[in-house]
């Protein structure tokens, strides 16, 4: 639980001083303009033409930071990428005999436009004799082509496609439970039947 609390911290703290760096930045242009246009003008300008012409100044800069950020959201939009960078928290729930060693296993998601390493938080017994896998993986690109696969090393590759839109909306629950899409096993019969493998996820 430690790892996937420090997983979604360190995202939010990447946003958080991008958006910081952002908001200083646009703070010192204004500063400056102000000063300029004092410095220009005092000498010859009342105080109220002053104000007037920093006033003015000031919603220029405004408005040439707000063109900035939706053309550079336009752009990210146009090619696939997701600036705010959603995650989605995930559970599998499988046999407890297949998460006996995770330590070879590992967990991706695949798009069309790229592969992601999802963060693997742990497992937890079911008193049915089955396990719940829990991780998090974020979502780089705006794409509704979202499978994760979950490769258990020398037991199988199981698929499950994210039933998510291209831009999908965050939640606090969980949604229902989904059978995988897929099995790949080494050896026939070495896996459970599909129904025993099913996974649920919300986004963050």
């Amino acid at each position: 639980m430690n790892s996937l609390s420090s997983f979604f911290s360190e995202a939010a703290a990447g946003q958080l001083g991008l958006l910081m760096s952002a908001l200083s930045g646009i703070a010192t242009a204004l500063a400056v303009a102000l000063a300029m246009t004092v410095y220009f003008r005092l000498s010859y300008r009342t105080w109220r033409d002053v104000a007037r012409h920093g006033l003015a100044t000031l919603a220029a800069l405004a408005l040439f930071a707000f063109a900035a950020y939706d053309m550079r959201h336009a752009a990210l939009a146009y090619l696939g990428l997701n600036p705010s960078k959603p995650a989605v928290e995930f559970e599998i729930r499988m046999p407890r005999g297949m998460l006996a060693a995770m330590g070879d296993s590992q967990i991706e998601l695949h798009t069309d436009r790229n592969q992601t390493l999802a963060l693997v938080d742990g497992v937890r017994d079911l008193s049915d004799g089955r396990a719940v896998l829990r991780g998090a993986v974020v979502l780089n690109h705006r794409t509704a082509d979202r499978v994760l696969v979950v490769n258990l090393s020398g037991k199988g590759v199981f698929e499950f496609r994210l039933r998510l839109p291209a831009e999908p909306h965050r939640s606090g629950q969980f949604g229902p439970w989904h059978l995988a899409d897929r099995i790949a096993a080494p050896l026939a019969g070495a896996v459970a039947p599909q129904d025993g493998y099913t996974i649920r996820y919300r986004v963050l």
